[in-house]
This record gives C-alpha cells, sequence and structure tokens, in this order.
C-alpha cells in the first residue's frame, strides 16, 4: 500500500513539469541573447583572423616549449616535494584518508542541498511561466493587490427624483417586509345524524 501511495505522490507531483517548463523558459531567455553573440563575432572575427595569420608559427612553437619545459620542471618539483614530505607512518595516513572521506561525504552533501535549491528556484520559475503562458499571472497580481489595498467600495449616495416626493424614494428603496401567507384549508365536515 506505501508503494501505490508513493506513486500517486509521484506523479501527482506537478514539480518535475514546473522543472521541464522552467528549464524550457530560461533556455528560451538564452537562446534570445545568442543573435546579438552572433553580431558580436562577426565584427570580431575579422581582426582574429587577421591577427592569427600576422602570428609566426616558429614564435608559438617556441612559446609552447618554454610553457611545456616550465610546466614539467614545476610538476617535477611537487612530486619530489610530495614524495619526500610523505609520512611512513601508517595510521596517519589513515587518519587523513578518513578525514579526506569525511570531507568528501560533507563536500557531497552540500551539492546535494545546492542542487536541490536549484531545482526548486527553476520549479518555481517554470510555475511562474506556465502562469504567464496562460494568463494567469495577470489575474494573481489583481487577487495580490485585493489582499494588500481592499477596495471597500463607493457608497451608494440616494438620488432625489423631481417628480416624486422624498417620502416615495424611501419606500422604494426599501419595501416593507410582508407576513408571510398563511394557506388554510377547509376540513371536510359530515353532517351528523342527530
Amino acid at each position: 500500500m506505501a508503494i501505490t501511495d508513493d506513486l500517486r505522490k509521484t506523479f501527482s507531483d506537478p514539480t518535475p513539469l514546473y522543472f521541464a517548463a522552467g528549464t524550457a523558459d530560461l533556455a528560451f531567455q538564452q537562446a534570445k541573447k545568442v543573435p546579438g553573440l552572433v553580431e558580436q563575432l562577426r565584427a570580431e572575427a575579422p581582426a582574429r583572423i587577421e591577427a592569427v595569420r600576422n602570428t609566426d608559427p616558429k614564435a608559438v612553437q617556441e612559446k609552447a616549449t618554454a610553457r611545456v619545459k616550465e610546466t614539467q620542471e614545476t610538476l617535477q618539483a611537487k612530486v619530489t616535494e610530495l614524495i619526500g614530505g610523505l609520512d611512513v607512518d601508517l595510521r596517519k595516513l589513515g587518519e587523513t584518508a578518513q578525514d579526506f572521506a569525511l570531507r568528501g561525504v560533507g563536500v557531497a552533501a552540500e551539492y546535494a542541498v545546492k542542487a536541490r535549491e536549484t531545482y526548486e528556484k527553476v520549479a518555481e520559475h517554470g510555475e511562474q511561466a506556465v502562469r504567464t503562458w496562460r494568463g494567469e499571472a495577470a489575474e494573481g497580481i489583481e487577487d495580490l493587490a485585493v489582499a494588500v489595498e481592499p477596495d471597500p467600495g463607493p457608497k451608494p449616495q440616494p438620488v432625489a427624483v423631481k417628480d416624486e416626493p422624498a417620502d416615495a424614494s424611501a419606500a422604494r428603496k426599501t419595501p416593507a417586509k410582508k407576513a408571510p401567507t398563511r394557506k388554510t384549508t377547509a376540513k371536510k365536515t359530515t353532517p351528523s345524524a342527530e
């Protein structure tokens, strides 16, 4: 029975659909920016292509070789430092490994919380997008405005008509209540034989 309830809850929860709608809406918003980026690249492309054409291949190769040698030397120094500083004490190494594992669990939990928050934010955005697509956003704003500042409504002012006396207009506005009429039915009586 619990599985059935879980399945009902899962299938009746609209959050994944709102998440998909929010993702689609955010993707659409980002896609709107693409034409501007394309125009910017078109404007910058000739200068960049010209810079590449004017670059000397031998100079690029020399720079790359120098960077590789520098990186290799730095890497060798770091490895030598790590190996030289490595403790032989296995207990300390075990504690360090356990500390790293606990830190990893903490970081994973933190990322899970951040992922859940992001999921909920995108789902909220999707819900708002769906309301906007349906036209419900304006109704929600009107409801909010009424809740924040309720309109007391204009009070009707009595209007006097020139042809009627004041008493007649008052009588017309508040009609007198009549007592309900009772329907009585006559009972048939049979003549008695005396």
